[in-house]
Formats: structure tokens, sequence, C-alpha cells
């Protein structure tokens, strides 16, 4: 019996959440998630991590599983996930998978590519550039060293700006040069569904879900894990603004303004990265749940045959 898994991505905001627990209930399934940012615990309004009623609507696995201190990397990830959908598959023939992060999303559904290893001492000399010199400074590194993966990885992402740049440095040669087109083989089969809008209502969903999280409590949330910002967890869309908020440097308004920003070009770039895929099935973000269903359905009889 062939084994499909369901992998729902597309930009921040755009619904990916709510899509999956449908097709988790509709295909009588669980959840992956492969968004990086809800694996810690300590992270739930920042992140849009799935609410409790949303978490019980339907089994979720890797939201809130690791603590901001803790190493997680996207190799872990991708021994983790492997080894809990080759669990689920043996009782059942689909899995949903949900995330924005196309790094972590494609760990799963691809594998990742060897890269050489890396005399540690870069990586420390780079969070210390990091913690002095803060990560724009990483940033305009990257877009010297390897303009492409400055275009594509997620910059904002303190993990991912540091390990392209060991790799660049150590390795004298671009990060990107080592992504390769060669997939590992997989005991399931991808369908891939992407949700998407024009440009202006991304924009809108993302601003209005920032005003939601301001109300909800995200200033506290963020207060209360002041004394651990140094962390690369924490230093990400909506907590690094707000400690700036905190410390004095920016009104609120203005770093409302910068999470709104931050945020919208977080999306651009998830965009990018998923756009490369050319097997993914991509709806407006509007269309009619039965569309998308049918869709999986006649993918799934096709992959089949």
């Amino acid at each position: 019996m062939t084994k499909f898994l369901i992998s729902i991505v597309g930009p921040t905001a755009i619904g990916k959440t709510a899509l999956g627990i449908t097709l988790a209930n509709h295909f009588d399934t669980e959840i992956i998630s492969a968004d990086s940012r809800q694996f810690y615990k300590e992270m739930h309004i920042g992140t849009a991590a799935p609410t409790p009623s949303e978490l019980a609507a339907a089994k979720h696995h890797f939201i809130h599983h690791k603590s901001i201190e803790d190493n997680y990397s996207v190799g872990d990830f991708e021994k983790d996930a492997i080894k809990t959908l080759d669990q689920l598959f043996k009782t059942r023939d689909c899995v949903i998978m949900v995330g924005g992060s196309g790094l972590y999303v494609d760990a799963v559904t691809k594998g990742l590519d060897e890269f050489p290893s890396v005399d540690p001492s870069i990586r420390l000399a780079l969070n210390e550039t990091l913690n002095s010199q803060g990560i724009e400074s990483l940033q305009e590194q990257l877009k010297t060293l390897d303009p492409k993966s400055y275009n594509t990885i997620a910059i904002d992402n303190p993990h991912r700006l540091i390990r392209a740049l060991e790799v660049c440095i150590g390795s004298q040669q671009a990060y990107s040069s080592f992504l390769t087109s060669t997939n590992k083989t997989r005991a399931f089969k991808t369908i891939t569904i992407g949700l998407t809008s024009e440009r202006e209502v991304i924009y809108d969903r993302i601003n209005r879900r920032v005003d939601l999280m301001m109300l909800e409590g995200l200033l506290d949330e963020v207060n209360s894990l002041r004394s651990k910002q140094h962390l690369n967890a924490l230093n990400t869309v909506g907590y690094k603004e707000l400690f700036k908020f905190l410390s004095h440097e920016w009104t609120l308004d203005l770093a409302i303004s910068e999470i709104k920003k931050n945020s919208r070009r977080f999306a651009k770039r998830q965009l990018t990265w998923f756009k490369k895929n050319t097997e993914t099935i991509w709806f407006d973000y509007n269309t009619d749940i039965e569309a998308i269903i049918k869709t999986i359905s006649d993918q799934q009889k096709c992959l089949m045959q």
C-alpha cells in the first residue's frame, strides 16, 4: 500500500494550520509540524503556534516539544520526523505535514544535503559577532560571500545565517554550492499543497495577525523571556523587536511596525523558497476545501498507478 505525506506550505498567516486540521480530520490522520519556531515550549503567541483548541482538534507532533535552551538542529528534526512518520504509517495511509520553514520541510521530503565539516572556532567567532555587532553585520557578510543564499534562506534566523556563513568561511565555497538536487529515497510519496494569495492580501493578513498577537499578550510573553534574550531561538521576528522596546531603544509603535515589516519580508522569502518546487499544487487561500481534497485524491490515484 502506497503511503502519502501531504505537505502544506505557504507564507506566514495564510491559513496553513486551519487547512492542516481540516485535512487531518478528513483523512483520519495526524499532523507533523515543520515550523521550527513552534518547536519551543516557551514561545506561544509570537510564533502563532496552534491554540489548545486546535491541538485538540487533531493530534500534532513537534509542537512545543523542545526548550529554547536546547540545541535542536534541522538534522535532528529530520531524524525525529522520519522516525515518527515510520510509526504513523504503520496504521495510517497518509499523514499531514504543516510548516513554513522551507529547510525543515525539505529535510523531511527530500533529505538534507551533505556539507563539509567546519572548524568549531568559526561558529564561536560568528556568535561573538552576532552578540557584539548584531545580526545585520552577519547578513551583510553573507550577502557578500553568497548572494544566492542571502536571497533564499531565512536571514532573520541566526541559526540558518550562522550555518551558511560557517560553511562559506570554512570551505571557501558558497553555502549554496553544496545544495544539490539529489534527494534521499523515502518510503512514502509526497503531495505538496501550497496556499497563497495576492501580495496585498498576504501583507494585510500579516498586519492583522500582529495586531491580534499584541492583543493576546505578546508583550507580556516577550517580557517574561527577557533574561533569555541572548539565546538564538529568541533572536527572531516578534521577539527581537519587542526586546528593543523593553530596553528603551524603540517606542512600542516602532517595534510593532518593525514586526510587521520583518514578517512581510519573511513571507516573501518563504514564497521564494517554496516556489522552487515545481511539483507544488498552488491554491488561493480562499479555495473551497472540497476542491483541495479532490485534487489530493486525484494525485493519490495518479501516484499509485
